[in-house]
């Protein structure tokens, strides 16, 4: 094999290691700041209502993204996920309490995340 193709190889292997970035673009702080669109989203993952072509994408990755503490997530999915998860646990606390009993069983990333906005003085119930 010559080095270009192990090089090919290499990067394909890189970008196949991440998640999608068909919906960079989207406002997560549009998100959370309509109740009614981030409740569609909470519902869709929740396995409670229909799932828009973004949720659909998010519900197949969720799990996965918090085993792995995203470690397949882009920068921008990276910081969008962080302002959804401060206004969970700031605002939305029960939403937040039913989305990490469901895909966070053992509490491991919902203690990061927690002494993440603790540390940003959201008080955390």
């Amino acid at each position: 094999m010559t080095f270009k193709v192990v090089m090919l190889c290499f990067v394909a292997t890189v970008f196949a290691a991440q998640y999608t970035d068909t919906y960079e673009n989207i406002n997560f702080k549009e998100i959370v700041e309509n109740k009614r669109i981030l409740l569609s989203y909470a519902n869709c993952v929740l396995e409670k209502g229909k799932c828009s072509p973004e949720g659909k994408v998010l519900k197949e990755n969720i799990k996965d993204a918090i085993d792995t503490g995203c470690e397949k997530c882009t920068d921008a999915q990276k910081d969008g996920i962080a302002v959804m998860i401060r206004n969970l646990i700031k605002n939305e606390p029960d939403l937040w309490n039913e989305l990490a009993a469901k895909y966070d069983s053992t509490g491991k990333w919902r203690k990061a995340y927690e002494d993440k906005a603790r540390k940003l003085s959201i008080i955390v119930t």
